[in-house]
């Protein structure tokens, strides 16, 4: 599936293609959540990265997180998130360790995504007291303390929900 997306004024866009374009993971982790902002919690899709292309690439600046907030001397996460310097849109995360793939933000795509039929939200050891999760009672709301051993790929295979 060919997910387009653009940060907020415009400055940025992109396109990319994926195999697993349900938008089902929810991460609470402090890094998404700082980040991102909304509803306390990211939602990341994956991308294959040689599919990648973006215009306005000068209007994009990278941040890479330490791994313990508020320490700079702390190792800095792997993943190198990208965001529109004029608009602050968080945009896309890409990880040198994974260099196949690229991880564009789900509130930053403008296709159409599919709703997912279940959610998982993962890093609930990092969330906030304020931040409200759906109830794990049903088959359709998963709680993970941290990452769920299913991954993105694993999880739209055991589905059949590749695009």
């Amino acid at each position: 599936m060919k997910l387009k997306g653009s940060c907020h004024c415009g400055a940025v866009s992109f396109e990319v293609e994926s195999k697993t374009p349900q938008p089902f993971m929810h991460c609470y982790c402090t890094i998404c959540r700082k980040t991102q902002g909304g509803g306390g919690y990211t939602i990341n899709i994956m991308g294959i990265s040689e599919t990648f292309s973006a215009t306005g690439t000068e209007n994009v600046s990278i941040y890479r997180a330490p791994m313990r907030q508020h320490d700079p001397t702390a190792e800095l996460a792997g993943n190198m998130r990208h965001f529109c310097k004029t608009c602050g849109s968080h945009l896309w995360a890409w990880c040198p360790k994974y260099p196949a793939y690229i991880y564009p933000v789900a509130s930053a795509i403008d296709t159409p995504l599919p709703v997912p039929a279940e959610r998982n939200h993962i890093m609930l050891d990092s969330k906030e007291p304020w931040v409200i999760v759906p109830p794990d009672a049903s088959k359709h709301e998963h709680q993970f303390k941290q990452y769920p051993d299913e991954g993105i790929e694993e999880w739209h295979k055991k589905r059949k929900l590749e695009a």
